[in-house]
């Protein structure tokens, strides 16, 4: 079949002189690569110069970038995407654009051009995070934002934060990224300590978000391997961990959305530490499922 293929060049088969894949118009190309996804568009590229010029057609470009793309753009200096075709466009926003100080990120799937979010802990407020007794800020290569905040011990757990962006309409989930234990490198391997690591197996973390336009979910979890973690093999230490919140849904003609979002064990009676927190992510519910449908 490999052979075959290559025998489909612009020129037409090697053998007699039948049409071949160049003779296709552009036009009718470009109709094909509306309804392929970005990665298969740059395959075809390479097949030969019809399909390469259809692979930078503006209509087919537009057609892969959300609705709002103009407002991911405008994070960035006007000189970073003027005069720049879609398909440059989709590219520069296939990378993470950051805002708020650098503490929040957002992009584009390359996949499905869909829209996503990443929200630092530094970002966020979080009790008692100015007390080194109780929190300190871990630079790490394990965060997209490089940094996360480590908790060494304390009784009131409560970490808070929001963000408001112009979502386009799709179904969204809120995850919190969480790592029980210290970690860092030694003689280059990765090394865990547990020695804070204490309290997430007597209470369970509650999870809540809430949006401006009324939306709310909730959930608890306990953070360290209890009994049922045991049983079933599953090790919770050592090891990032997203925590789902819930779901909200962002309908097509919605304001920009207001997320707020908060993690907390609020019960005294007991202490608890070693965990780290990295960051919150706003991820299509359908990419964090693994079916990617591409925006129509």
């Amino acid at each position: 079949m490999g052979a075959s293929l290559s025998n489909l060049t612009e020129w037409g088969p090697v053998t007699g002189n039948g049409p071949g894949l160049g003779d296709i118009p552009g036009s009718c190309v470009a109709c094909v690569f509306l309804h392929l996804t970005p990665p298969e568009i740059c395959n075809l590229a390479r097949l030969n110069r019809a399909f390469r010029d259809a692979s930078s057609s503006d209509a087919v470009w537009e057609s892969k970038l959300p609705h709002n793309y103009q407002d991911l753009l405008d994070l960035l200096p006007p000189e970073r995407y003027q005069n720049l075709c879609k398909k440059d466009v989709f590219a520069l926003l296939s990378r993470p654009v950051p805002f708020d100080d650098g503490n929040k990120e957002v992009w584009l799937d390359k996949v499905t051009g869909r829209v996503c979010l990443s929200i630092s802990t530094k970002s966020m407020s979080i009790t008692g995070i100015e007390d080194r007794r109780y929190w300190n800020w871990v630079h790490t290569e394990e965060s997209r934002f490089n940094i996360v905040a480590y908790l060494q011990q304390i009784w009131w757990f409560e970490v808070d934060g929001c963000v408001k962006f112009h979502l386009p309409a799709d179904t969204y989930t809120l995850s919190f990224r969480i790592h029980l234990g210290r970690f860092s490198k030694r003689l280059g391997r990765r090394v865990c300590y547990f020695e804070h690591t204490h309290g997430w197996d007597i209470k369970p973390v509650r999870f809540e978000l809430s949006t401006s336009d009324g939306q709310e979910a909730s959930t608890e979890s306990f953070l360290d391997d209890c009994a049922e973690d045991e049983v079933n093999g599953c090790h919770k230490r050592g090891c990032w961990i997203e925590y789902k919140v819930g779901e909200f849904i962002v309908n097509e003609f919605d304001p920009a959305t207001e997320v707020r979002f908060s993690m907390k064990q609020i019960d005294c009676t007991h202490s608890k530490g070693g965990i780290c927190v990295d960051a919150v992510s706003i991820i299509p519910s359908a990419l964090k499922a693994g079916t990617r449908r591409v925006l129509k």
